[in-house]
């Protein structure tokens, strides 16, 4: 789901944990506040990844970090995801908030693996509904954004295994769609079948297609459709 996307249900998230890294500022606990009354998350801020994962460490659930890049130049807040960040942060997501969007970099952190941006000027219930999709499995990053990624993935010239690969004329519809930013409630809406059906065919094509996400997905379609 996309910052223009449509809302999608309000279910609580349960189990799951989100965990604010950076100052505790005033501002960072209300908003971890309000995340845990808005989607039923346990939500907490502290400055450690380490401490995050200690006080998670008996869930069972993919939890997300948001990284408070107030202040932070580009180097700094990508430094936050890089290989050995992304190791012990493993299966959690990450997402980063408070992005001035002058800095110009989204493309380099969604290689890095981060799931979405949201900037300085973001209000809060933006950010929660954000942080649903999220957890819903998509990306929160604008269509443009998407676009820019894969010119730059494709100008890269990284080899994709060629071939069908198996996929189903649906997957490949439904790829293509994915390939172009379309969320999940869009593919459900343009091929009238449930959002629960569009998330088993994603499921199943990138298992066939061997990508762990969507904007792999997307590069894949780009190289290969």
């Amino acid at each position: 789901m996309r910052p223009e996307s449509k809302k999608k249900g309000a279910g609580s998230l349960g189990s799951r944990f989100i965990w604010i890294v950076g100052p505790r500022s005033l501002q960072n606990e209300l908003l971890a506040s309000l995340l845990a009354k808005k989607t039923g998350a346990r939500c907490a801020c502290g400055d450690s990844v380490t401490r995050a994962l200690a006080a998670q460490e008996s869930t069972q659930d993919t939890g997300l970090f948001l990284f408070d890049c107030l202040g932070e130049n580009a180097d700094g807040w990508l430094e936050k995801v890089g290989p050995d960040e992304q190791q012990l942060v493993s299966p959690h997501m990450v997402a980063f908030f408070n992005v001035s969007r002058d800095l110009g970099v989204e493309a380099r952190a969604i290689r890095a693996g981060v799931r979405g941006f949201f900037y300085v000027e973001d209000q809060p219930d933006h950010i929660r509904k954000g942080v649903r999709a999220i957890f819903d499995g998509e990306l929160w990053v604008s269509r443009e954004i998407m676009s820019r990624c894969i010119l730059e993935e494709k100008g890269r010239d990284k080899p994709f295994p060629k071939g069908a690969h198996g996929l189903t004329a649906r997957e490949i519809e439904i790829l293509s769609l994915l390939a172009i930013g379309a969320t999940n409630e869009d593919i459900s809406e343009k091929l009238f079948i449930s959002v629960n059906t569009v998330k088993t065919h994603i499921y199943n094509l990138f298992h066939k297609i061997n990508v762990p996400n969507r904007l792999q997905a997307a590069l894949w379609a780009a190289k290969n459709l």
